[in-house]
């Protein structure tokens, strides 16, 4: 099958955002003539859908009951959405110009090709990588992520090293172009996960069903990032090491009881950072993160078990901790 503009479904997912939406949109659908654009809303008690309805009443609206979170308000909003290619956007993207042909060409030119991300860069800093997703995204031994282009908090100057097509581990959640098919075959997100690392575990669950996730370089958006939850807030750092721990859990094919023990005292040393440069809230967001992980446990093991003949290895790194902090290496090329 060869696939048009037709064939793409844009789909944002929105929490009291109308801000972002009136800041974001216009180049949305300025850059995106002759694909279906959706907006899921979860809940939002802002003014979003009448401003909708008001100012792009072409734009199809679709409304959740409540707040879903990323994950479940995809998933809820999606069934909705019949296009056989999604890109799922974060509502704080700004697109460019041509943006979509060289993602249609990777569909196009190999049919295993099943999860694409374009280059993204920092909305403000405009001539660097952003922090979520970068130039495609790999991750360590232990689960820890990292990006071509983005080392924890290091992020490198887009100078083209990075214009390329390439296979990658995981795409980044703010711009994923997922073949519907197969988003249902894996039945979505994980609803567990709420918000964060969801795009991971599914990215995972992708690789170890034999499909392909792809970076494309020629396509170039904006992410503003922390749109909806910002960096600072304690409730980022739960989620991530929380889900971080879950996905690792999940997916991994070594030996997960030696890996889940070495991440644990990681994450430890990691909720100390955190307590000695004064941020309380966020180190007992690393200790509410294991306590809700070990909840969580029963259902990501049952999960492990009735996938474990789809497990591979995976990372690229045996420890991104260890090259970042230690060896002090601060770009993916120095991995």
């Amino acid at each position: 099958m060869t696939y048009t503009l037709k064939d793409i479904a844009i789909v944002v997912l929105n929490w009291n955002g109308q801000q972002l939406l009136e800041k974001f949109l216009p180049s949305v659908i300025e850059h995106s003539v002759g694909t279906s654009i959706y907006v899921i809303d979860n809940a939002s008690s802002d003014d979003s859908i009448s401003f909708l309805q008001r100012q792009y009443p072409n734009i199809k609206t679709i409304i959740n009951e409540e707040n879903y979170g990323f994950a479940g308000g995809y998933n809820k909003g999606l069934k909705h959405v019949k296009q056989p290619i999604l890109c799922l956007l974060n509502n704080d993207i700004e697109v460019t110009k041509g943006w979509l042909q060289p993602i249609l060409n990777s569909f196009n030119t190999d049919e295993t090709n099943a999860i694409i991300q374009p280059k993204i860069l920092d909305y403000k800093k405009r001539t660097h990588y952003e922090y979520a997703g970068a130039a495609g995204g790999f991750i360590d031994k232990y689960g820890y992520p990292f990006c071509r282009g983005r080392l924890f908090d290091a992020l490198e100057k887009d100078e083209g090293q990075y214009n390329d097509e390439q296979n990658i581990f995981w795409a980044s959640g703010a711009c994923f172009f997922i073949k519907s098919s197969l988003f249902k075959q894996l039945n979505g997100f994980d609803e567990s996960f709420f918000a964060h690392m969801e795009e991971i575990d599914l990215c995972w669950r992708t690789f170890n069903n034999n499909h392909k996730i792809i970076y494309n370089g020629k396509s170039t958006v904006y992410h503003l990032g922390g749109g909806t939850l910002k960096t600072s807030n304690p409730k980022k750092t739960f989620l991530n090491f929380r889900n971080s721990l879950l996905t690792l859990t999940k997916n991994t094919g070594g030996a997960v009881l030696f890996l889940i023990f070495i991440r644990l005292m990681l994450d430890g040393v990691g909720g100390f950072r955190f307590l000695l440069k004064g941020q309380t809230s966020h180190f007992i967001a690393v200790l509410k993160a294991h306590f809700s992980y070990y909840k969580n446990l029963p259902k990501a093991l049952k999960f492990r078990k009735l996938q474990n003949k789809k497990r591979k290895d995976y990372y690229k790194t045996k420890s991104v901790i260890w090259a970042y902090f230690i060896q002090n290496k601060k770009t993916f090329k120095e991995l």
